[in-house]
């Protein structure tokens, strides 16, 4: 099995492992921050990390059925780290996105969460698991059986509980700091947002 340092290693490999003073989605600051899409970018390395995730899963959650109906990841992040782990359980891969009227994420594209499948939710990186939440509550109110939430890293000193067993290869402490409070700002360091979506008010 993938062990957590192996895992580091590659986002170091691949310089996605950053420093600087950055933005996150959820409007906090930070001085790390993990360029996922830098990994994922290299489809012999993503297709590693997605088989290593479904290893961690399986050994993780007794209660995982055999055979999986589908993963479930939000857009942007975790679609390739959603298709590769769909791929190694033989599962579909689907992706909600932001509905630009309402903010939520939902199924577009003739996607489809049908009663009493059961789905894995799927996300890149977990900061404050808002995105991942939203996708445990889309496959909620679709009747269908959540088998739990599975994630490349999770980087949130608080690890944060989705009520289901939650999957990671990689688990860091990293600091992250209201927009008040970030030593980055009060040092007038120019900050980067990375992120794929608007980021909310800190």
């Amino acid at each position: 099995m993938m062990t957590d340092n192996q895992v580091k290693q590659i986002f170091q490999e691949k310089e996605a492992l950053l420093e600087g003073h950055f933005q996150l989605t959820s409007g906090r600051h930070s001085e790390t921050y993990l360029q996922c899409a830098k990994v994922l970018q290299y489809p012999q390395v993503a297709e590693q990390l997605g088989e290593a995730l479904v290893e961690r899963v399986m050994s993780e959650n007794a209660g995982i059925p055999v055979r999986l109906n589908a993963v479930c990841a939000p857009a942007l992040g975790g679609i390739i780290l959603g298709h590769v782990v769909a791929r190694a359980l033989g599962a579909r891969a689907i992706f909600a996105e932001r509905d630009q009227a309402s903010g939520a994420l939902v199924l577009r594209r003739g996607f489809a969460i049908y009663p009493g499948e059961s789905i894995l939710a799927v996300e890149d990186v977990i900061t404050t698991g808002g995105s991942l939440k939203e996708i445990v509550q889309l496959v909620q109110s679709s009747n269908a059986k959540l088998i739990g939430v599975a994630a490349v890293a999770e980087r949130n000193a608080n690890a944060v509980n989705f009520g289901t067993t939650k999957s990671v290869l990689l688990k860091l402490t990293l600091k992250d700091y209201s927009v008040q409070e970030c030593p980055q700002c009060l040092a007038g360091v120019p900050m980067v947002k990375p992120g794929s979506r608007p980021s909310v008010p800190a």
